[in-house]
């Protein structure tokens, strides 16, 4: 029974872990006292998105921070996105789209298309937001003013995701999970070392200043998890770089299917723990104990009337369910922890096949390493 009670113990401190740590996630809340003589340039790298083009104009052209430009680059696509772009824009001067260069070697082809905005970029604030997010109108005067009060040079945060297939409900909300418990949040948003970092670049808010002293997207040309490389950037040259809680601010329809979370996910996810096969093990041990067992114990105890059994897996679904509830995501999920502890797992091994067996990650009709 020893082992049992090890296994309680440590589901109650990752439960208390998890409250603890989530109170030093920031909300977004603007200033009492607007401020908006610094211009903010908002830019979107497209790359393929002509069905998520109509939202994003129609969210865009409702922001109400009134000193903004907002620059669209079309990355090569092949459906009519740059066409549609330019039809739903064509009223709005905010507005201006622009046509993405060859990619150069050595460079991701999103890390390069920020690189161009950022060079055709006038504001103050960089403001990279992703096709697939839509936003609140009042988004930038909360991330201008969550900056301003915490000091920040740089802010980012993992949006609320209204999931619509079975692996993006099992997998995508995953990443508030992760960031609660495993990144130590007074430490990352009060200091500056780079190793407790972490960015989702949906949505990255940074100051042009410490843009440019950090080299940009440059610093990172060849990174497929370019967000947390640039944000580990922003730290190292000793700029505040915080983390927030934008669920209620940003949204985004991440993956349109099960094949396309299943792609994304095996592309990020062994470059996203350093490529480690230490880290892939223990991280394998970790899940299978946490997520995956207390399952497995409640069918066992359901089955033999031994329901003490149980307990793992109440405890596991009160975690779940407080991390959905702070980031809005429904809380059935929670209920099927273990089955997406088990994909979470799957899905990491997978990723770092690919990279053993030198083969390529695809995403978007482009490889990478």
């Amino acid at each position: 029974m020893l082992w049992f009670i090890i296994l309680v113990l440590g589901l109650i401190v990752m439960n208390l872990w998890t409250i603890i740590n989530s109170l030093f996630l920031y909300p977004l809340r603007a200033d009492k006292q607007e401020q908006t003589d610094q211009k903010v340039s908002l830019l979107v790298p497209l790359r393929n998105e002509r069905d998520n083009v109509e939202g994003l104009i129609s969210s865009l052209s409702s922001l109400t921070y009134p000193n903004l430009e907002m620059l669209l680059l079309d990355d090569h696509s092949e459906d009519g996105t740059y066409e549609k772009l330019l039809s739903l824009t064509a009223e709005d001067a905010r507005f201006t789209v622009l046509q993405g260069k060859e990619l150069p070697d050595g460079w991701n082809g999103k890390v390069n298309a920020c690189h161009q905005l950022s060079e055709k970029a006038e504001g103050d604030y960089l403001f990279f937001l992703d096709a697939d997010a839509r936003v609140v109108p009042t988004v930038i005067e909360k991330t201008l003013g969550t900056m301003r009060k915490r000091k920040a040079a740089m802010l980012s945060g993992f949006p609320f995701y209204p999931n619509h297939h079975f692996l993006s409900h099992m997998l995508v909300p995953l990443q508030h999970m992760v960031v609660l418990l495993h990144l130590p949040l007074f430490i990352a948003n009060r200091t500056t070392k780079p190793m407790f970092t972490a960015a989702c670049g949906i949505f990255i808010m940074i100051e042009r200043s410490a843009y440019e002293a950090v080299g940009g997207h440059e610093s990172v040309k060849d990174s497929l998890v370019e967000d947390v490389h640039l944000a580990r950037e922003v730290k190292k040259n000793g700029y505040r770089m915080i983390l927030a809680n934008i669920t209620s601010s940003a949204l985004s329809y991440m993956y349109e299917s099960n094949q396309e979370t299943w792609a994304g996910f095996k592309k990020n996810l062994y470059t996203g723990i350093g490529r480690s096969t230490w880290m892939v093990v223990f991280l394998t041990l970790l899940y299978a104990t946490l997520f995956v067992l207390p399952g497995g114990l409640a069918i066992f105890g359901m089955i033999t009337g031994a329901l003490y059994l149980l307990l793992p897996y109440v405890l596991l679904i009160t975690f779940k369910m407080y991390v959905d509830a702070r980031t809005g995501h429904p809380l059935w999920l929670s209920f099927l922890m273990p089955v997406a502890g088990m994909l979470l797992i799957a899905m990491m091994w997978a990723s770092m096949l690919v990279h053993k067996r030198g083969r390529t990650y695809q995403w978007k009709g482009r490889s990478y390493q």
